[in-house]
């Protein structure tokens, strides 16, 4: 879990995620999932929160039923595919769930 200051520490990239998911027309259940996913899991480098939020949005979608491409999700949130692709996984299983296997 997260601290309520975290979550005010990380506003920034709270509010990119908020803009990727309403260009992705995702739910805000997908948000909730997707905020919740990063905050779990936000790390200490700012170089690194940029990917860690867009992969939250991805993997926060696929939890929720929204899936939308790796291309899609990265191009929203202003990260290249590959970033997502090695991401996702990692995010999912630390936050106690099983990724899927297509």
């Amino acid at each position: 879990m997260y601290r309520a200051r975290e979550q005010l520490e990380n506003d920034r990239w709270i509010a990119d995620i908020e803009r990727g998911a309403k260009q992705l027309s995702l739910s805000s259940a997908t948000v909730s999932r997707a905020v919740d996913l990063f905050l779990s899991t936000v790390p200490e480098d700012n170089r690194s929160k940029r990917a860690c939020a867009a992969a939250s949005l991805y993997a926060g979608a696929l939890i929720t039923g929204e899936r939308r491409s790796q291309s899609a999700v990265a191009d929203a949130m202003d990260v290249a595919r590959l970033t997502v692709q090695q991401r996702w996984k990692t995010l999912i299983e630390d936050a106690g769930l099983k990724p899927p296997r297509w």
